[in-house]
């Protein structure tokens, strides 16, 4: 039969608390709760989550005649004609707490039949109150490594750890995962990576190539150790390097002419011949003799040269191949913490100031025919059978001299390292 507003509950119905006053529920679910009223439930719900009152109007579009009758018996009146559908909120409130159904009113109804009801504005303080959690192990990070703020604000900032992690929680082991291992860094001695992730993150996998605790704690990296910003697997490989993590302990690799230290080593300079040296030779047996002077080029040409013309005279050498390998950095810093003057000379182009500027950051170094006026110089006495070409790609400083910057601008043309390789062998030479 039709259910009205008088309707008294069934014998063993089970009655439920709302607010304060009890709600009758079964009953609540044949007046209210049915299909046909769905919509408006979920309009009263709506109101709710968004902090609104529950009261004025609403309207259905174009009800089907069951819904109109079910707005009826909770109504026990007709709601009207017309295409549409409109029920005051107010009305519908007055049945509900008349009837004895939901005292507390619509409201309590409602939640009564869909759940408890978050509001909006509750719901985004909760939220931001989680994501401020999620965030704590960066501060408690910045507390004790205050080099680190710059970085912490930028992870904040850019939305990578939330894109990583995508809930609070997530966000909150993870960078409790990167600020343990930030803390930790650099590693001295080196340490295998896989053994350091083992015993500092629980898993030796745990900085593996796509991890997102390897992603982040690589971007911390940067910031402590000066690395250069890239992509491809050796730039992981040489990134982790700097702060004394090895990746791969014989693909990175240095050259250098006449170092002595080793048996090896030590045959191959008596006879004027390279040495390709990996970063394990360099990490698990450091040199144990160091040279007053090293002289330091960008390019293998230069360094072929001296061992062509030179052979066993030449003074020691090393030859960076590009950005500064693990490998380069570590037997750079092992030559400048025994006391060696190490003196650099690159390529006369953005490319080759920033690996200039890179190195810099790392290891204390003086220029080596690698200043404005050598720049300068190296312009007015170019082979003319020889066409300079012009400068590309992005403006860089040189704080080693910053005329050299402006110079370069000025003049938009480079200089690569080879032109100069005359010059280069007369100081290997002997001229100090």
């Amino acid at each position: 039969m039709d259910l009205t507003h008088d309707e008294r509950a069934v014998p063993g119905a089970a009655p439920e608390r709302g607010g304060h006053a009890t709600v009758d529920v079964p009953r609540l679910r044949r007046l209210l709760g049915v299909p046909e009223l769905e919509w408006l439930v979920g309009r009263v719900r709506g109101r709710l989550v968004a902090g609104q009152p529950l009261t004025g109007a609403v309207t259905l579009a174009t009800p089907t005649p069951i819904q109109r009758s079910a707005l009826e018996r909770l109504l026990a009146r007709a709601p009207g004609g017309g295409r549409s559908l409109t029920v005051r909120l107010e009305a519908v409130d007055a049945v509900l707490r008349r009837s004895g159904v939901s005292p507390d009113g619509l409201a309590a109804a409602v939640t009564s039949l869909t759940g408890p009801v978050t509001p909006l504005a509750q719901f985004r303080a909760e939220e931001d109150a989680a994501w401020d959690r999620a965030y704590a192990p960066l501060d408690a990070l910045v507390r004790d490594r205050p080099e680190l703020a710059a970085w912490a604000a930028r992870v904040r900032a850019d939305g990578l750890a939330r894109r990583l992690g995508r809930t609070p929680h997530s966000v909150g082991t993870l960078l409790t995962a990167v600020s343990a291992a930030l803390r930790e860094l650099p590693a001295d001695p080196a340490v295998s990576l896989a053994a350091f992730a083992a015993r500092v993150l629980g898993s030796a996998h745990a900085l593996d190539d796509g991890a997102p605790e390897a992603t982040l704690t690589l971007s911390g990296i940067r910031t402590l150790t000066g690395f250069a910003d890239g992509s491809g697997a050796e730039w992981r490989r040489d990134a982790w390097a700097s702060a004394g993590l090895l990746k791969d302990e014989l693909s990175s690799t240095v050259l250098a002419l006449n170092l002595r230290g080793t048996p090896a080593l030590d045959w191959l300079a008596d006879e004027g011949e390279p040495a390709v040296l990996t970063l394990r030779q360099l990490i698990r047996r450091p040199l144990s003799v160091s040279a007053p002077l090293v002289w330091i080029c960008e390019n293998p040409t230069v360094l072929a040269a001296a061992a062509d013309a030179l052979g066993p005279a030449c003074p020691p050498l090393i030859c960076l191949r590009g950005q500064p390998s693990a490998a380069a950095l570590a037997l750079l810093r092992h030559l400048h913490g025994n006391g060696s003057d190490l003196r650099y000379h690159g390529d006369f182009d953005w490319g080759g100031l920033r690996i200039a500027g890179a190195l810099l950051r790392r290891v204390p170094w003086r220029p080596w025919r690698y200043s404005a006026a050598d720049y300068r110089a190296a312009l007015t006495a170019s082979d003319p059978e020889l066409p300079l070409r012009p400068l590309t790609g992005a403006q860089t400083r040189t704080p080693w001299d910053p005329d050299l910057a402006d110079a370069l601008a000025k003049a938009g043309i480079r200089v690569e390292e080879e032109r100069e390789l005359d010059l280069l062998l007369f100081d290997l030479r002997g001229r100090p």
